[in-house]
């Protein structure tokens, strides 16, 4: 299982990497002015759509589904499933795709209503959303083949493939002078990764076990029940991106430089949900989901409680950086170019805000793992749902007195009602068992997680003055900030922890 781990954190954490140096390239280049709102608007649609229907709800039901009919029935049985529901999803995903075409205007005059005072910001960000609409269709294939190729114990190419994102918009950006603006070159660069991606992802799945292909459709026992998980799993993946649909339509509202300032704070607090928190939750449910099937689930307990325990150990610095030095991280980063210090501010600030929510953001996805893979995704849809109201209230009372902060901060505190109440629930199905042990292990991170803030609020009290004269003072505290933060944080869990419980934890 770690090994599985590190290879799909691993490569999610190459994605992040070039996804920072995409960035660079869109806040040199787009800066936080109009053009760059309609360029996130017309990114956010369909990664939205792409978050809830394809790697949310659709993985969800599909691996756990794929898992079970591969496992009792064999590969003849789970090739025609796949099929099966290959069919269905690109006859709807085609649908989808003409119907947002045809009504993109009066979906903008939903999503983005503050765009309807300025008539050329609204017209670009319609042409920018048609153009990357189709990634949906690319997207949602790309999971499908993925969920097969994960239950094969093959993780690479599907956590490699977001890399094309990447490098596709950084290439069009580079010949931005040759497109009508440079949101018209970062949208192209979108769709083409689309393309990118699903070569493949499909590529690796031809080799290894097959392309899903036209059926008739057949709606059987294994379809039913495909379908009877799909529905709950898509309210409990709305969630997060509901909160973020809600981010963008009160945006557009805010002051320009506001849905800027969210989506660069969003790229930085996604880096752990990414490469920790999704990359532990992709290779646990078919994990959880091949023990449960084979009765074991004794086994399954102890592999969700195993990847908390991961989980915690990489996320505590992220949370302990992004509260205490948001803005030297925006700083280093980002200020440049078209995008200035006080933008860097607005966006650090925003962070912040993300941060108070991203033990319960990288959590989440091991946490439902223990109902996904027991076909049970409706339970998690009472927390979701609760999460959804607690986030939209607090949007609407924070966002005049704070605007995008407030936002932001409404998103945490949703997140946390999210999670507590799949842990309650758990717990109180017998899915969870929160001993003394693991509390205990609970209270020795959050005293890790306070020393390591202390730290990096030290090393930057003093390194501002010592380096406040040279000229990449803010990149050189940044890396002072990492190295710092890592011999500090190294050394607590080293004392507080100790080696037995880093090489248990190692060797499970």
């Amino acid at each position: 299982m770690l090994g599985r781990i590190f290879t799909v954190g691993g490569y999610t954490l190459l994605s992040r990497l070039t996804g920072f140096a995409r960035d660079i390239m869109l806040a040199a280049i787009l800066g936080a002015g109009p053009v760059a709102d309609a360029f996130f608007v017309a990114l956010r649609l369909p990664n939205h759509f792409r978050a809830i229907f394809a790697e949310g709800a659709f993985n969800a039901a599909w691996v756990p589904a794929y898992a079970h009919v591969h496992g009792e029935k064999g590969a003849g049985a789970a090739k025609l499933f796949a099929d099966r529901i290959f069919t269905l999803l690109l006859a709807s995903q085609v649908v989808l795709l003409i119907v947002a075409w045809l009504f993109m205007p009066q979906a903008m005059s939903i999503l983005a209503p503050g765009f309807g005072e300025d008539a050329e910001q609204r017209k670009l960000a319609i042409e920018l959303t048609r153009i990357t609409f189709p990634y949906l269709l690319l997207i949602t294939l790309v999971t499908l083949y993925g969920g097969m190729l994960n239950v094969m114990q093959r993780f690479a190419s599907a956590a490699a493939a977001s890399i094309f994102l990447n490098v596709a918009m950084m290439m069009t950006l580079a010949v931005a002078v040759w497109f009508p603006t440079a949101g018209h070159a970062a949208a192209w660069g979108v769709l083409i990764s689309g393309f990118l991606q699903y070569f493949l992802l499909a590529g690796d799945l031809a080799r290894h076990g097959g392309l899903p292909r036209f059926a008739p459709l057949k709606l059987d026992e294994d379809v039913r029940g495909f379908f009877r998980a799909l529905g709950p799993a898509t309210l409990g993946s709305m969630g997060t991106q509901v909160a973020l649909f809600a981010d963008t339509i009160i945006a557009t509202f805010l002051p320009a430089g506001a849905l800027s300032a969210l989506y660069y704070a969003d790229r930085l607090n996604q880096l752990p949900i990414g490469v920790i928190g999704i990359a532990i939750g992709t290779v646990l449910l078919p994990e959880m989901s091949r023990r449960i099937t084979a009765n074991d689930h004794d086994g399954a307990m102890k592999a969700q409680r195993r990847a908390f325990d991961f989980t915690l150990l990489f996320s505590i610095p992220f949370v302990a950086a992004f509260l205490t030095v948001p803005d030297a991280i925006m700083r280093a980063l980002f200020a440049r170019g078209a995008f200035s210090k006080a933008d860097a501010a607005a966006a650090g600030a925003t962070l912040a805000a993300y941060a108070i929510g991203l033990i319960p953001f990288v959590l989440i996805r091991s946490a439902v793992a223990t109902f996904y893979a027991r076909k049970d995704t409706a339970t998690p849809v009472r927390a979701s749902l609760t999460g959804i109201a607690v986030n939209v209230a607090l949007k609407v009372a924070l966002m005049g007195s704070l605007a995008q902060i407030g936002l932001a901060l409404a998103t945490a505190v949703g997140v946390w009602t999210n999670l507590l109440l799949v842990l309650f629930f758990a717990v109180r199905r017998g899915f969870l068992v929160l001993d003394r042990a693991w509390l205990m292990s609970l209270g020795k991170f959050l005293l890790t997680g306070l020393l390591l803030a202390a730290a990096f609020w030290l090393i930057a009290r003093f390194s501002g003055p010592a380096l406040g004269a040279m000229r990449f003072h803010d990149e050189l505290t940044l890396v002072l900030l990492a190295a710092g933060g890592t011999i500090v944080y190294a050394l607590a869990i080293l004392v507080l922890f100790g080696r037995k419980w880093l090489i248990s934890l190692v060797r499970g």
